[in-house]
């Protein structure tokens, strides 16, 4: 039902933005201040690659290319047509901020670039990010604070349902640079969520326990899928920016679907990897 609801609303919109997206100039165009430090990361993370293969090390060929996903999934979201796109509709304003929350960020971190990029750093450098990292260490130790599961979990949700409230929707909406703000705390926020599912390096703590990560998930899940169904299921728009409610009901869906599933897919990973850890152990 909701999947035929999606098409018929689908139907009438889709139109409408596709042209949005591809009547000015220069469509997939990716602003300067977007892509220069997409590609000084990247740049970065190469040459950490390269450095490490010449010592010996490893980045595994699976993690090089969830690199390349996070990194894609960045440039996507943040691309003139979707940028357009999100500003002409609220569903494909939603799809923006998934790629920012449960792509890019999820993949990044499964990339676990943090050894890559050090050896990207001058050997000064490399030395003084070690020292701020040590136990101890007052950046080691806040970090350490907001990647506990339910600081991050709080701190996350709390972001996207106030970010969706009308008079933070529709400023983002109507001005540039509270639409840039929004999206780094949407992405900055999704790392430090993903942070204890995923638990790259540098591990600052235990490892959250199998369970507590899949209950984590399930509980974003569920306020996920309420919010989404707020959307969908009102009839009469949120935001001055999105006059149609028809396209507000699309964008819930989207929330609702796409968000859950992911969260489902990372807790099926979760049970896998419990499971075959059981079996190691027996």
């Amino acid at each position: 039902m909701a999947h035929g609801a999606a098409q018929a609303i689908g139907a009438g919109t889709s139109g409408n933005i596709w042209s949005v997206a591809t009547s000015a100039p220069g469509s997939w165009i990716v602003r300067a201040e977007v892509a220069a430090p997409l590609l000084i990361v990247a740049g970065a993370y190469a040459v950490g690659w390269w450095r490490l293969r010449r010592r010996g090390g490893t980045v595994s060929g699976w993690r090089v290319a969830a690199s390349a996903g996070g990194l894609s999934s960045l440039l996507v979201a943040l691309s003139a047509p979707l940028d357009r796109l999100a500003h002409a509709s609220f569903a494909a304003h939603m799809v923006q901020h998934l790629l920012l929350i449960v792509a890019a960020a999820p993949l990044l971190l499964l990339a676990d670039p943090f050894a890559a990029l050090c050896w990207a750093l001058p050997a000064p450098v490399r030395a003084r990010a070690g020292r701020r990292l040590r136990p101890g260490a007052p950046l080691r130790a806040l970090w350490r604070g907001l990647t506990a599961a339910s600081v991050a979990w709080l701190v996350h949700v709390a972001a996207v349902w106030l970010w969706h409230l009308p008079s933070a929707y529709d400023a983002a909406v109507a001005d540039r640079v509270v639409h840039d703000v929004e999206h780094l705390v949407f992405f900055g926020t999704a790392i430090l969520f993903w942070w204890p599912i995923v638990q790259p390096a540098p591990r600052l703590r235990a490892p959250t326990g199998y369970g507590v990560r899949v209950v984590y998930l399930v509980l974003t899940a569920l306020q996920g899928a309420f919010l989404g169904l707020l959307f969908a299921m009102s009839r009469e728009p949120w935001y001055r920016a999105y006059p149609s409610a028809e396209d507000q009901s699309l964008g819930g869906l989207v929330m609702w679907g796409l968000g859950g599933a992911v969260d489902m897919l990372a807790v099926l990973i979760l049970v896998g990897c419990y499971l075959g850890s059981q079996d190691r152990t027996t």
